[in-house]
């Protein structure tokens, strides 16, 4: 397909709509509002914008450009027409190109996290390390991209040579959460690029601008034209985008990251072109606390688990159980280390470590799943309010049920309902009666346990006596409703990736 002719650049100002209230974003160069599409930033076709929020505050921090499913075709297009060039290049020339993507990423480290902040109401002090985790990535497949091979095989024939080699899948399309609106792009855009794919990458409505900031990153680096292109699209137009993007032939890969509902959706829509699907969903972590586990570490690793961004991460510990031998000083410890580091506030303080929600219907769900478990029986011992919009303050719940619904649902808040249960076999079946299985965390001193129970947690992922498990060098991912396929470490680059394999005969 030939691609459209390039419509008129047309630039506004940087920070167009900002609030006059939102610090230094003013003066900030990765403020942009605009799509980004073939190397040029460009209003929507429709030349229609949607209003982004500063979750913290209510305030509007300013308006991006509403991509409708036009825009989308002139990226895939724009996408489609570099991917010939892009896939040629060489790993040294793609893994250059990705060092000096992590480089830049570091050195306006601060300017992207006060971004990322603003948009999604995350503490600076976590904005910068999602910003350097972020950066993780690009880092990590600029070495990846180095070490793709095949494989020579042993062949039953004299005549003949088997072998096999990867390629690039072709253009994908990534579609990404607010919660982690520059690391769960980077995560999957480095190894896009690492394998020789060109992306449209469309981010959450919730959080554009740590998107388009990634694209003024790339705007001043040697990166051809259309071999990244970011669409922003409004609540009302994100269902039509990812609908085009799913049934689109010049997209090869659909990546998604999140909820389990949507992630079906796209599968569905995904089967009319065979394409491949990598879906990271949503999770119902357990997070369990044995008799012989260390019960300071636990409690250190559990804050860090359940109450990092809020609580809204799709790993975070969701359902705590805790052995009833231990359980009165697991909760007594935990109360107490709750008050002293859980510090809601200003989220650009950096004394802050709690931030806000990110919008009202989050605030709502956090206070149904609290008033569920109080009218279940449960017992209110710290916090159980929203002291003002879209903010609530660290709350614990002792005495909690499983059939609760802070235990049967993501509360994706900052909510700790502490289960209590009897025995190894009891934890191992309720960790195990949820649908999801993305993350699960255990604490134990018992290496016949740690061994046991490791092997029967049904989840892709496992902590044991460690509450943070995420880094660039692993593969991420779930099994049962919480996804298909792996990203990061290795595993990542091959769901951009085919499998070729070469019959030569002599």
């Amino acid at each position: 397909m030939m691609l459209a002719r390039l419509r008129p650049i047309v630039r506004r100002g940087l920070g167009h709509g900002l609030g006059r209230r939102h610090y230094a974003t003013a003066n900030n160069i990765f403020f942009q509002s605009q799509a980004y599409i073939n190397g040029r930033w460009l209003e929507s076709d429709s030349h229609q914008v949607f209003p982004v929020l500063n979750p913290a505050t209510n305030e509007v921090i300013g308006e991006v450009a509403d991509c409708d499913e036009q825009d989308f075709i002139f990226a895939a297009q724009a996408a489609t027409k570099s991917f010939k060039s892009w896939s040629e290049t060489t790993a040294k020339q793609r893994s250059h190109l990705l060092r000096q993507m992590a480089a830049a990423q570091m050195a306006n480290q601060k300017e992207l996290a006060e971004i990322l902040t603003i948009e999604s109401g995350k503490p600076m002090s976590e904005a910068m390390g999602e910003i350097a985790y972020g950066a993780s990535f690009f880092e990590w497949y600029a070495d990846i991209a180095r070490s793709i091979k095949g494989e020579l095989i042993s062949s039953p024939f004299p005549d003949k040579t088997l072998m096999y080699i990867r390629q690039p899948a072709g253009p994908v399309g990534i579609i990404t959460p607010w919660n982690f609106p520059n690391a769960m792009i980077t995560r999957k855009l480095a190894a896009a690029l690492a394998a020789g794919c060109t992306a449209v990458i469309k981010p959450a409505p919730d959080t554009p601008y740590s998107a388009l900031a990634i694209a003024k990153l790339i705007d001043g680096m040697d990166i051809p034209e259309g071999v990244v292109n970011i669409v922003p699209s409004s609540v009302q137009n994100s269902p039509k985008v990812g609908m085009h993007m799913c049934k689109s032939p010049d997209l090869k890969v659909i990546s998604f990251t999140g909820s389990s509902a949507v992630g079906k959706l796209l599968l569905q829509q995904s089967a009319s072109t065979v394409k491949r699907v990598c879906l990271e969903l949503g999770g119902n972590a357990p997070f369990i606390v044995f008799e012989s586990a260390n019960l300071e570490k636990a409690v250190s690793g559990y804050i860090a688990s359940k109450f990092r961004n809020n609580g809204q991460t799709c790993v975070c510990a969701n359902r705590c159980l805790v052995q009833a031998t231990v359980y009165d000083k697991f909760v007594e410890l935990l109360k107490q280390k709750m008050q002293e580091k859980l510090k809601p506030g200003d989220v650009m303080s950096e004394k802050t470590t709690l931030g806000s929600l990110i919008n009202a219907n989050a605030v709502k769900k956090v206070e149904a799943h609290v008033q569920n478990a109080i009218e279940g029986g449960a017992k209110l011992v710290v916090g159980g309010k929203s002291p003002k919009a879209n903010h609530f303050e660290p709350t614990l719940i002792v005495d909690a049920k499983h059939d609760m619904l802070c235990c049967q649902e993501e509360t994706f808040g900052p909510v700790a309902a502490i289960v209590k249960f009897s025995t190894e076999e009891e934890a191992l079946e309720l960790a195990n009666s949820v649908r999801h299985g993305l993350a699960a965390y255990f604490y134990s001193q018992d290496l016949g346990q740690i061994n046991r129970v490791s092997k029967k947690l049904e989840s892709g992922m496992v902590g044991v006596n460690e509450g943070v498990i995420s880094t660039c060098e692993v593969p991420f991912g779930g099994v049962k409703e919480s996804g298909l396929g792996r990203e990061g470490g290795h595993l990542g680059l091959e769901e951009f990736q085919e499998v070729k394999y070469i019959c030569l005969c002599t």
